[in-house]
């Protein structure tokens, strides 16, 4: 029997949904949430991404501003923009969309995000918080891929949780929130030997390497929850994940769509996030995003 698909589509519009309380909050503080996105270069995928996420901030009632670079802007500018949107009141989210242009050094431009504002999770501090434990800004695609997992009815304790792929991005923050529900966690990557072998043995798989139709039907234990992370565009102009969809449906317990799956709720937590930063401001106990 073919696996039950569980549509991020559909969670991340009843997360959108679960914000308008909140924002209405705030508007009676006289805050409006605020997220601003500094885009470098001609990339048209990030200019995909960053349109995307603006209009996904206007259609819950944020504000939003896009502060765009060419491909050939010196680092001095993206930090001094940085500087001016760390201390503009109505901005209270930050995003720097990467990849950034081949001679800019994401690593030194990251963190001069004030903490405060890294909606994105990827500053040190916040990465931290999350180590310990602590309360602050969790990455947008791993808390996604948590509560896609809480959706599809998923108990994690005790569970074989395996994550192909390490990025700062998905990788290490997702295995850090999975061991907090208590879950066994495996991470693999390009030397992890007998890669199926290791696959074979996850309750929840999830797939995070960026490329193509990695994860075969043979890796894949029956009944599994595979999350697919990956979205990589075919020679035909098609979409598909890391995941060989078609044939992994067949033997997965439930499954996610690319596209329709992780990626809206990537964006959808990217606001969870923003709203979070907001109700900071008037005082408001942070709590994780991926709660």
């Amino acid at each position: 029997m073919a696996a039950i698909l569980i549509d991020g589509k559909s969670l991340a519009a009843t997360v959108r949904a679960s914000l308008k309380n909140r924002i209405d909050a705030l508007a009676k503080h006289g805050v409006r949430p605020g997220l601003a996105a500094i885009l470098a270069g001609s990339d048209p995928a990030s200019r995909v991404y960053v349109r995307n996420k603006a209009r996904a901030c206007e259609e819950v009632g944020l504000h939003s501003e896009i502060h765009e670079f060419p491909q050939d802007v010196a680092e001095s500018a993206l930090l001094e923009c940085i500087a001016k949107l760390n201390a503009q009141r109505s901005v209270h989210g930050i995003l720097l969309q990467l990849p950034l242009p081949p001679h800019l050094d994401a690593d030194r431009i990251l963190p001069a995000i004030s903490p405060a504002k890294d909606v994105d999770g990827f500053h040190a501090v916040n990465l931290g918080a999350l180590l310990q434990g602590r309360p602050g800004f969790v990455p947008g695609t791993p808390a996604g891929v948590m509560r896609l997992i809480e959706h599809a009815g998923v108990e994690l304790a005790g569970k074989n949780a395996t994550i192909v792929g390490r990025s700062t991005i998905v990788g290490k923050p997702l295995a850090l929130l999975l061991l907090q529900k208590h879950a066994t966690v495996t991470i693999c990557h390009s030397r992890t030997t007998d890669l199926a072998a290791v696959t074979r043995q996850a309750d929840v798989l999830i797939a995070a390497v960026g490329k193509a139709k990695l994860v075969t039907a043979q890796m894949v234990k029956p009944g599994a929850c595979v999350i697919d992370v990956g979205i990589n565009r075919m020679a035909d102009g098609k979409l598909c994940g890391d995941v060989d969809f078609a044939a992994v449906r067949e033997v997965a317990g439930s499954i996610t769509p690319v596209p329709g799956g992780v990626g809206p709720m990537t964006v959808a937590m990217m606001l969870v996030n923003a709203v979070h930063a907001a109700e900071l401001t008037i005082g408001k106990p942070v709590e994780q995003s991926s709660s």
